[in-house]
């Protein structure tokens, strides 16, 4: 047919992981007690080795898809862009084009080992880094000045903290919330459910809850913080790092502006270590979204499709700036306080990953036919 093809994009690199750190050797394949551990098992070897076995399967049994399907196996996901996703769509195009991408950055979640809800990314707050710094003559420790550079960082700093981004829900957030209301009990449920109408009584409730928070708005905060030269020295600069998640509706040049606005100070310097451009939500299309929903009710009957924005970043954010809208979907669960990805002990549930495979299987045959 002239249907698109469909994309499906893992990624091979991983993060950094010390020996001493593990109680298993991080890059040594290790099956124990009903789990995959190693380095990248979850994040993100698990789909890679997925679609390339249902790929082999699907050829073995002879299926012809109505489109074409594309696996893109990639590096650099989590260090940069310099010759993964981005690479490809600068210089290769026309290799990984398609309608749309399955990616990752959804996965089921499991509570006692009972299955709560299926996720499905369908947006990401953006990262974005700055550099805050402050200049000053200095001279000896014995005779202290009135200006110091560590003391106008400082309450540079704690303006920020106290500062909060405006709430801003998106289509994604905005049935985030709404389904999610169907889970929870008592006054978060009913919180949930009056947010995605525009309640701010209730928005400031839910962020009293970290991640709720981070779901509702851009946010801003000190990771790094460095001044001085010597124990007896007044210092002459004082440096700090905010890193910022920026929501898909927020610009970065208008979250520098609220920066500089809420230092008020022209002696704290705010410059760019990174930069990036903020990615629209992918739209939650019926076409791919019915099949996601029909599959999981297949598998996990009575089990609820959430879409997910993530707080953190994937190669997602490249291919929906280049107009391939990206859903991450894996059926891959696990419990909810058990996150290793980047962790210690990485790893995968031997059940939960045979599921997904299956899942996915069937998933993509409904989206191709």
């Amino acid at each position: 047919t002239n249907a698109k093809p469909i994309l499906l994009l893992a990624h091979l690199d991983v993060v950094e992981a010390k020996r001493e750190d593990w109680s298993l050797d991080p890059f040594t394949f290790t099956e124990k007690d009903g789990y995959y551990y190693g380095r990248g098992t979850s994040d993100d070897k698990a789909m890679a080795a997925i679609f390339i076995a249902n790929l082999i399967r699907y050829k073995h049994e002879g299926w012809i898809p109505k489109r074409d399907i594309i696996v893109a196996l990639t590096a650099d996901e989590e260090t940069g862009d310099y010759n993964g996703v981005s690479w490809l769509l600068q210089q290769h195009r026309d290799l990984i084009d398609a309608a749309f991408a399955l990616n990752e950055g959804g996965g089921g979640r499991l509570q006692d080992g009972k299955r709560i809800y299926n996720g499905v990314g369908a947006s990401e707050k953006v990262y974005v880094s700055f550099k805050l710094e402050t200049h000053n003559k200095g001279g000896h420790s014995s005779v202290p000045r009135p200006d110091n550079a560590i003391y106008e960082l400082a309450e540079g700093l704690m303006k920020l903290e106290k500062f909060q981004f405006p709430v801003e829900l998106n289509e994604v957030t905005r049935a985030y919330f709404e389904r999610m209301s169907k889970l929870e009990q008592g006054q978060t449920a009913a919180d949930m459910a009056a947010v995605s109408r525009g309640d701010a009584d209730a928005a400031a409730r839910l962020s009293q809850t970290a991640v709720y928070n981070a779901l509702m708005r851009t946010t801003c905060v000190a990771t790094r913080l460095d001044g001085g030269h010597a124990d007896n020295a007044l210092p002459q600069m004082a440096r700090a790092t905010i890193n910022c998640r920026v929501l898909p509706g927020d610009s970065a040049d208008e979250v520098r502006n609220a920066i500089v606005k809420v230092l008020n100070d022209p002696g704290v310097d705010v410059t760019w270590i990174d930069k990036a451009k903020p990615s629209a939500p992918s739209p939650l299309d019926a076409a791919v979204m019915r099949p996601i929903e029909g599959v999981t009710d297949e598998f996990w009957p009575g089990v609820p499709v959430m879409p997910l924005m993530a707080t953190g970043a994937s190669d997602s954010l490249y291919l929906r700036n280049a107009g391939i809208p990206s859903y991450g979907v894996s059926g891959l669960f696990a419990e909810l306080n058990d996150s290793r990805a980047h962790g210690r002990d990485e790893r995968v549930a031997i059940p939960q990953f045979y599921d997904s495979l299956q899942f996915l299987y069937v998933l993509v045959k409904r989206l191709a036919s």
